[in-house]
């Protein structure tokens, strides 16, 4: 059955982000079920699932609970859309439970499908309210090498990573990106971390002035850049961002698709990096990736103008099929409710100390060059020569024999170039926690003695 199913995959199936031609000599892995941490494929192979699926998923596989409200919506109500003014419970309930959450005393929740969407609808709404302003040469969107934000045409152009962009023209006009916060790899020799943001927060004020900035829209950032490498801003990073886009009335908004709901040790990575944003990008964890769900959290002073616009030109002309989809809003409300009810932000934030120490042991390694991570999040980056910073040629040889001997010993994690990002359900126990950590340091093990 399996080899049966390996040969329909290669000759229907079109995956995302793979290296397409590759994929037609290697064996996909196929997975069946899931438990907890854990993934079984279908020939019973059992793994940790390291990356928490796609950093999603928060309370681990088979949680019943979700299952049964899933069922019970499908049942009751499994379709309505929120167009020309109708709406059902689970959007207006979860919508509250959101506004709640978050910083702003007031506001509103717009639903969509992903992060990429989500990303999508900042920029047309930052876009929307301009125009609405009278301010129709603020278009401009200002981002991060290395920050990802998504693969639509907008948000895949905020995303700073070559590979998202190459063949497909991107980014496309009006993106710009300003450094990567990332001292370890970015950091000139003989430069101090200090003096190294001092140097981008200069380089972020220069790209604005020579770019004029009246015509910047906002800025789009990730607390910790997650897809890009798992990379943690400098100290004070985000609060002297905030002073040049403050001076220039950027608005700045916070991606929190994967550091949102208690991956960095806080409800909100906001929190953790001490952002203050206009508006907020959530996804996955929102459901714990249990159904297809977005959303932008925004306050009330920037509804207000594009309510008032909306009202001269007779719509808001934008949303999704499935924006607001009940099933998604039901199951990711009683997602948000058995965070609280079980407290696994507090123990996320417990647990954390001890998954930091376990990650940061793995620096004893020959080519393991840094360490990084906040919360239960964590990148561990290899290079060829750990004094110099050399990196393995090409780029992603090591990280993909790591994550390729992890696989084999049972750990799923992911290769972003020379990076191994660990980002496992926030459900993990301490015994289970030790697990994963022996897992990937007897797979470093064996990697160092093949490359």
């Amino acid at each position: 059955m399996k080899d049966d199913l390996v040969k329909k995959d290669i000759k229907n199936l079109f995956h995302p982000a793979t290296n397409l031609k590759a994929h037609e000599g290697a064996e996909p892995l196929i997975l069946e079920k899931g438990d907890g941490i854990y993934v079984y494929d279908k020939d019973g192979n059992k793994y940790i699932e390291g990356l928490a699926g796609l950093w999603c998923n928060a309370l681990g596989f088979g949680n019943q609970d979700l299952v049964e409200t899933a069922a019970n919506q499908m049942q009751k109500y499994a379709y309505g859309s929120l167009f020309a003014s109708k709406s059902h419970e689970p959007a207006i309930m979860l919508s509250e439970k959101l506004v709640e959450m978050s910083p702003y005393d007031s506001g509103k929740v717009f639903f969509g499908n992903s992060g990429s969407d989500a990303n999508d609808t900042q920029y047309k709404l930052f876009t929307y309210l301009n125009n609405a302003l009278g301010n129709p040469k603020k278009k401009k969107f200002l981002a991060r090498k290395r920050g990802y934000h998504g693969i639509t045409l907008a948000s895949g152009s905020m995303t700073g990573i070559p590979a998202n962009h190459k063949l497909f023209d991107m980014p496309i006009d009006g993106f710009f990106h300003t450094d990567t916060p990332h001292y370890y790899s970015e950091g000139q020799p003989d430069e101090t971390e200090s003096q190294f943001l001092d140097r981008i927060i200069s380089n972020l004020q220069q790209l604005i002035e020579a770019e004029d900035p009246t015509t910047f829209s906002a800025m789009i950032a990730e607390p910790l850049i997650g897809a890009g490498g798992v990379l943690v801003p400098p100290q004070n990073y985000f609060p002297r961002v905030q002073e040049v886009l403050d001076q220039y009335g950027i608005p700045l908004i916070s991606d929190e698709v994967v550091c949102g709901f208690g991956r960095t040790g806080n409800i909100w990575g906001l929190e953790t990096f001490n952002m203050k944003p206009s508006s907020i990008t959530i996804a996955k964890a929102l459901s714990s990736g249990y159904m297809p769900i977005s959303a932008v959290i925004i306050p009330d002073e920037i509804f207000e103008p594009v309510k008032n616009a909306s009202n001269e030109i007779g719509v808001f002309g934008h949303g999704y099929t499935y924006s607001g989809h009940p099933v998604a809003c039901a199951v990711a409300l009683r997602t948000l409710e058995i965070y609280e009810e079980t407290n696994l932000f507090t123990h996320a934030k417990e647990m954390s100390f001890g998954f930091q120490s376990y990650a940061h042991k793995l620096d004893k390694h020959e080519f393991v060059g840094e360490v990084r991570g906040v919360g239960m999040v964590a990148g561990i980056e290899f290079v060829e020569n750990k004094e110099t910073k050399k990196p393995f040629m090409p780029i992603g040889k090591m990280g993909q024999l790591v994550a390729k001997i992890c696989q084999k010993n049972g750990l799923i994690v992911r290769a972003i170039g020379d990076t191994i990002a660990i980002c496992p359900p926030l459900i993990i126990t301490e015994e289970q926690m030790h697990q994963l950590f022996d897992i990937l340091d007897s797979s470093i093990e064996e990697a160092s003695k093949q490359i």
